[in-house]
């Protein structure tokens, strides 16, 4: 498969697992910045999402992967069995922290293995960079 429709594909399911998971947890949250942060990663996340899929039609005509139905009850029961014993937000903060290191990862992973255009590579490192900030920010609620 063509390296720049492989890195398109693991940065879309990035993204997709990132919003499914967001779409899972926020309606949990009731502290107001901590939601809003959520939220606004959530945004970004649909963003990102939206450009990496419009990129990849520059490549071919078959539709982009995302995450498939499994790996989302997979991720669903995931995070109801995590905050079903623990919902404070320092729990909360520490599950997505571990998935966003997970897509930081892999992110680098695909810079440093991959060869790919320009344009690609720079989405590749956008992800990385949203990534690495919201890192950032989690740990201040841990």
């Amino acid at each position: 498969m063509d390296n720049n429709i492989n890195t398109l594909d693991e940065l879309n399911k990035g993204c997709c697992m990132g919003i499914d998971s967001l779409n899972i947890i926020i309606p949990k949250i009731d502290e107001s910045k901590f939601r809003n942060l959520l939220e606004k990663q959530l945004i970004e996340y649909k963003d990102l999402s939206s450009r990496i899929t419009d990129l990849y039609k520059e490549y071919t005509d078959t539709d982009i992967h995302e995450t498939n139905l499994m790996t989302k009850a997979m991720t669903w029961y995931g995070i109801e069995m995590d905050t079903m014993i623990d919902k404070s937000i320092s729990n909360v903060a520490d599950m997505f922290i571990k998935g966003t290191n997970m897509g930081i990862i892999e992110g680098k992973r695909l810079l440093n293995n991959k060869t790919m255009d320009k344009k690609v590579h720079k989405i590749c490192k956008e992800y990385v960079k949203m990534q690495e900030a919201y890192l950032d920010k989690l740990k201040e609620y841990l």
